[in-house]
């Protein structure tokens, strides 16, 4: 990961900023409660400080972004840059929310990146054709995870550029 760093900086992509884009909130639904420790822990682990909201599921993620009920105070709930999702998730799956979400005008460009356990051809074509930014399949090992982890860090949120920074808070 540092060699591909270094080798992106190099390359004159711009020196690391991580600074910029810490303020970027980001939401992970996934419903398996070991997964969310290990994700938390390689979030931690690979330096990023933004802050970390979690659901269980996909009708929990579409109240979040909603504003809805529980999630309707948006200085405590705010809209998340990033959404990691699961597509195997009860009530409703991955995909509904993702459906959910890129009809949403106002959250249009929030990157999402799906991060499942599912190797399907299909799923993977689905996830796309659907709106997802990126497809990640979640690593056997908590090392390779924690590899994944500051991979995303680098390019989401070190080089990355957000539109306006952050998604625009809706109103009311």
């Amino acid at each position: 990961m540092d060699s591909i760093q270094n080798m992106g900086e190099a390359a004159g992509f711009g020196s690391r900023s991580p600074e910029r884009n810490q303020a970027a909130v980001i939401l992970l639904a996934e419903d398996n409660e070991d997964d969310v420790f290990l994700m938390e822990r390689a979030l931690r682990e690979a330096g990023i400080k933004n802050p970390l909201s979690i659901v269980e599921d996909g009708q929990e993620a579409i109240d979040y972004l909603s504003g809805s009920g529980p999630y309707a105070d948006r200085q405590r709930y705010p809209l998340p840059a990033i959404l990691f999702l699961d597509l195997k998730m009860p009530r409703k799956s991955g995909f509904d929310v993702l459906k959910w979400v890129r009809s949403n005008e106002a959250l249009q460009t929030m990157v999402i990146v799906v991060l499942t356990s599912s190797e399907e051809p299909s799923d993977i074509s689905r996830a796309y054709r659907e709106g997802a930014n990126s497809y990640l399949v979640k690593p056997p090992t908590g090392e390779e995870l924690l590899t994944m982890a500051k991979q995303f860090k680098w390019y989401w949120l070190d080089l990355n550029r957000f539109e306006g920074s952050l998604p625009m808070q809706r109103k009311g």
